[in-house]
């Protein structure tokens, strides 16, 4: 073979690579004759400003970047065995992935994923994985642990409120990384937790919001709620509050921050791992705050000082090194030691055994 001919080859394998590269790194589909479907499961409906809207966006944008096609079920509710005939309904109009956007769906509808082997399963949940079923969510809790420390370094009585669903290990997770922040910067702090067992329910969590104020010398108040009534309620009423799933506009100087998802950046990644053949390839994907742009917080208001500010950024870094929240000497509120000084509290406690609370943490009947 002369070298003309050689070159010749040589070039046209490198185009073919390039190609090929592009393709990949813009994430459209590497099979053009080939049209994946998506499902999305809600619990309420696509455009609720709330939980299920940022899904839906988050979905709708990466399917549209990788040219997939989207198929969404809304307003279905947990526990009601409506999640399972959702499923095959999905399947029947051609689904090959499943998205599963609410806490409870995955365990609820365990055997119908199970019947399924050829269906690729991604829910919100730790509680139950399979060979064809992954979990994904962000270490929210790191995201927590800094709006705990904006809290702790900006309260004027050490007494914050934190309205929440349900005593879940994703909640109960959230609620002591947060107190974990709060201490971190202000030992004499207390959080003062109001369930209103429901994800979304506007007058619950106002109700939650009055039990606070009325019973304790809260100043800020923060939530673990589909919709952002409790920052809403407290803005109202003149009280200070943190958000959280995203910022809202609107609101005054009161509203600090919010512990903020980004599912758009989240659910390409998944969705692209589906459509490249790697599904369910792990059990869990849990995305941190330092190596994504999946959780974070939002802009601060005025009233976060700059030295709170600089706290932020300097317990953010540490991240970087390692899980440091949940290390170390750590009592909970009825005076167990959870773990030892040196000891790092795994992540399988993190996602399923995590039932009980820090000290700090003050439950409101």
């Amino acid at each position: 073979m002369n070298k003309s001919k050689r070159i010749l080859i040589i070039s046209a394998v490198a185009v073919f690579l390039l190609v090929i590269a592009v393709i990949i790194v813009s994430g459209k589909d590497i099979f053009p004759d080939k049209k994946h479907t998506v499902g999305l499961i809600l619990t309420s409906t696509k455009d609720d400003n709330g939980w299920n809207s940022m899904h839906y966006e988050g979905v709708s944008s990466a399917c549209e970047q990788l040219g997939a096609k989207l198929i969404v079920k809304e307003n279905i509710a947990e526990g009601t065995g409506d999640c399972e005939k959702a499923i095959e309904e999905l399947i029947d109009d051609g689904a090959e992935m499943i998205i599963l956007s609410s806490y409870s769906y995955p365990l609820e509808a365990k055997e119908i994923i199970d019947r399924h082997p050829t269906i690729s399963f991604y829910g919100i949940s730790s509680e139950y994985t399979s060979d064809n079923m992954t979990s994904y969510f962000g270490r929210m809790y790191q995201a927590r642990y800094l709006a705990g420390i904006v809290a702790g370094m900006t309260t004027k009585t050490n007494e914050i409120g934190y309205v929440a669903a349900m005593p879940n290990n994703e909640v109960n997770r959230g609620i002591n990384a947060f107190t974990l922040g709060v201490k971190s910067v202000n030992p004499d702090a207390k959080v003062y937790v109001k369930w209103t067992d429901s994800w979304d329910n506007a007058e619950m969590e106002k109700e939650a919001v009055n039990k606070i104020l009325s019973d304790t010398k809260a100043d800020i108040l923060t939530y673990h709620q589909n919709q952002h009534n409790v920052a809403e309620t407290a803005d109202s009423m003149g009280v200070c509050s943190i958000g959280y799933n995203k910022a809202i506009e609107g609101l005054s100087e009161k509203y600090l921050t919010a512990a903020v998802w980004n599912w758009e950046s989240l659910y390409y990644q998944i969705i692209r791992e589906f459509m490249l053949g790697k599904a369910n390839s792990v059990d869990h994907h849990w995305y941190d705050i330092t190596d994504s742009e999946v959780i974070g917080l939002s802009e601060y208001s005025p009233l976060v000082s700059s030295e709170t500010k600089t706290a932020v950024e300097n317990a953010k870094a540490k991240f970087a090194y390692g899980n440091y929240i949940f290390s170390g000497e750590i009592y909970d509120n009825k005076g167990t030691l959870r773990c030892e000084e040196g000891e790092l509290i795994s992540d399988d406690v993190l996602l399923a055994r995590m039932d009980w609370y820090v000290d700090g943490v003050v439950i409101l009947e």
